[in-house]
């Protein structure tokens, strides 16, 4: 038997469908590891079962509102934090949000992985996009170098140090978490094509040459730059272990068309392990029971395995 982990988890905004998947995913979840303990965070209501690996902490002033339910969620992320950063949980498990609410309860950030990075002091930390059971047979990986900007604002954001600097913390990353010893990672290009050699844009002759030639001297295997409509079924394929994406959209259509169901989104450089199911809040499937807990049960089995590894 190994050691038990301890996850801490919270249930995201308290109208979205959160209260139904996490609580769900835990369950499954739990029948099937019996080292895996949790402490649930956030409002639920009633709560929905009793275990005897599970503690409930509950946040019960809660007035319905939309900044209430901000307040609520910031509340349970912090506290999840805090457990994690003094031992009382090795990863955290997140639960759906609702940004605008987040920022009617005061939060300036725009979303829980900028959120994470300030409340833990991480100066770098990635979003990353992981399912081990793709469509296609192989595991899907996509690292967002950018994540939450305006599309007018992406060019100047990817430099190469930021490709440099993302590249090297995925390939920490999934040598350190998922047992990968040499990781092969594909650059997603910025313009149609990889710029056709200068006639769609410059970025993937002045930006991204300059990042492989950086990366490759580190002993990386970077591949690329690739343009966007063959670099993910590349991947998806096997020919790469994960693929850089330079912005959010890009990255995230190919990624839940090639994984939804089963994706999870995980912060990386974190001090401890992270995820999230890759989905939001779903207000429209809330009560309806057509909310799928697949994509939370992949959340919390990638937590479990990521602190095991760190252990």
């Amino acid at each position: 038997m190994s050691s038990p982990i301890t996850l801490a988890v919270t249930m995201g905004d308290p109208r979205g469908v959160g209260a139904e998947v996490m609580p769900a995913a835990a369950l499954e979840v739990l029948a099937e590891d019996p080292d895996l303990e949790m402490i649930m965070l956030g409002w639920v209501g009633e709560i929905p079962f009793a275990h005897e690996r599970v503690r409930w902490v509950t946040e019960a002033a809660f007035d319905g509102s939309a900044e209430g339910a901000g307040i609520v969620s910031l509340a349970a992320i912090r506290e999840g934090v805090r457990l994690c950063a003094a031992g009382g949980a090795q990863a955290l498990v997140t639960g759906p949000v609702h940004k605008g609410a987040l920022r009617l309860a005061g939060s300036g950030h725009p979303g829980q992985t900028e959120l994470l990075a300030e409340l833990t002091g991480t100066d770098q930390v990635g979003m990353l996009m992981a399912s081990e059971a793709g469509l296609l047979g192989h595991p899907v990986r996509v690292l967002l170098a950018t994540t939450h900007l305006p599309l007018r604002d992406v060019p100047s954001a990817v430099t190469v140090d930021l490709l440099v600097d993302q590249s090297q913390l995925l390939s920490e990353a999934l040598s350190r978490g998922w047992g990968i010893d040499a990781p092969r990672l594909a650059l997603c290009a910025l313009n149609p094509h990889a710029s056709d050699d200068g006639l769609f844009g410059d970025e993937e002759e002045t930006v991204f040459r300059p990042a492989m030639a950086r990366l490759s001297s580190y002993g990386l295997d970077v591949t690329g730059p690739i343009p966007a409509d063959t670099v993910f079924r590349r991947a998806a394929l096997g020919e790469f272990d994960a693929v850089v994406a330079p912005y959010h959209d890009v990255g995230m259509a190919a990624f839940k068309s090639l994984a939804f169901g089963t994706g999870v989104n995980t912060t990386i450089g974190l001090p401890f392990p992270r995820t999230s199911p890759d989905h939001g809040t779903a207000f429209d499937l809330v009560g309806t029971g057509r909310a799928s807990p697949g994509s939370a049960v992949a959340a919390f089995r990638l937590a479990g395995r990521l602190a095991r590894a760190r252990a």
